[in-house]
């Protein structure tokens, strides 16, 4: 892994974003904003499963007056998503939005944008400007010749440019595209010309399967490149799944630990139990801890034990039965019914707080 990008750092809310904070877990509500009921029960199952940083989508004013009432009975951070309006973004802010994400593309005159930066640098509001692949000016498009990589950073750098000229710099900002070259093109170059912070994204990246293959794959480069300060994997499924994503992303980069680091073999002619379920079952019974622990579940004598001794916790399988690690020591040999259970009760037994 490359040396990691150091950007000057901003605060949304009380979470730091940049410098050399680890990069943060955002996602986004799917509710209507303006259901305060739904979209508060939704922020708080998001910041139970990790999320640091929620965005919700203001689209007329009386969602901008709801953020008011959902602020107020949540903790994390909120961001308001504005397009088309300045005057929503006005709005929230009044509202006590913790960060403004603003579309170049689609939020008007220079006036409008210079209004919002005023109000969000009298309230002491972070601004993110969200440049997407599929809702360019027209004119930087026709500059470019398409909706090229060089054609978003050329969006991102005219705003920030205003924002500049105004004498503020509480910035962040991400350039999305459906697919992963574009998107990864557009924060390489970006982050050899400015030093703000970057939130990293393929936007519609589609349904859970291949929306985490694709974000896996632009995110991990730029993460391995050093470049990125907070992340949202896009995904068209319940916010929850993006968190979760984020995570495993995170935790594969070895820039963040959260959650069980499940360590499975693919299984082959050699497995004598049914790894395949085993391992299922592992996931699907550790999926709600916090903690940080490493669980290898392992179906052969070949390389199981080795992999199973280098986790936190294991299972090595044999014929009909499976052997219980912990921390590179054999506990007991185990039934393989019972794989499952004893290896989730002595992980639960462990970590009380985590479960």
């Amino acid at each position: 892994m490359k040396t990691r990008r150091i950007a000057r750092q901003i605060s949304v809310g009380a979470v730091k974003v940049g410098g050399f904070a680890p990069v943060s877990v955002q996602s986004m509500t799917n509710t209507d904003t303006r259901d305060i009921a739904a979209t508060v029960g939704q922020i708080r199952a998001l910041e139970q499963a990790g999320c640091e940083i929620v965005r919700l989508a203001v689209v007329d004013e009386a969602a901008a007056a709801a953020l008011a009432q959902i602020k107020a009975h949540t903790t994390v951070p909120l961001v308001a998503d504005i397009h088309f309006s300045h005057k929503l973004a006005l709005a929230a802010l009044a509202a006590g939005a913790d960060c403004i994400r603003i579309n170049p593309g689609n939020i008007g005159a220079r006036w409008k944008v210079e209004e919002v930066t005023r109000a969000c640098a009298e309230r002491g509001v972070p601004i993110r400007i969200g440049v997407n692949g599929g809702s360019l000016e027209k004119a930087v498009v026709e500059a470019h010749g398409g909706a090229t990589a060089e054609a978003m950073v050329a969006s991102g750098l005219g705003h920030i440019r205003i924002l500049e000229d105004l004498g503020f710099d509480q910035i962040k900002i991400s350039l999305k595209a459906s697919d992963v070259h574009r998107t990864v093109a557009a924060y390489r170059l970006i982050a050899e010309k400015i030093d703000y912070p970057l939130h990293l994204g393929v936007t519609e990246a589609g349904p859970p399967a291949t929306g985490a293959i694709k974000s896996a794959v632009a995110l991990g480069s730029l993460l391995l490149d050093g470049i990125g300060d907070t992340v949202r994997i896009s995904l068209a499924a319940d916010p929850l799944e993006e968190v979760r994503v984020a995570y495993d992303i995170l935790k594969a980069c070895g820039l963040r630990q959260r959650g069980v680091n499940l360590i499975a073999c693919p299984s082959c002619g050699r497995a004598e139990i049914d790894l395949v379920g085993l391992a299922r079952d592992v996931e699907r019974r550790l999926a709600s801890l916090s903690c940080s622990v490493s669980v290898a579940v392992m179906g052969c004598v070949v390389n199981g034990p080795g992999e199973a001794a280098d986790a936190d916790y294991g299972i090595a399988g044999g014929r009909g039965f499976g052997t219980l690690f912990k921390g590179g020591e054999v506990v007991e040999r185990v039934a393989e019914a019972q794989l499952v259970d004893a290896l989730v009760a002595l992980i639960e037994a462990d970590h009380p707080e985590g479960v």
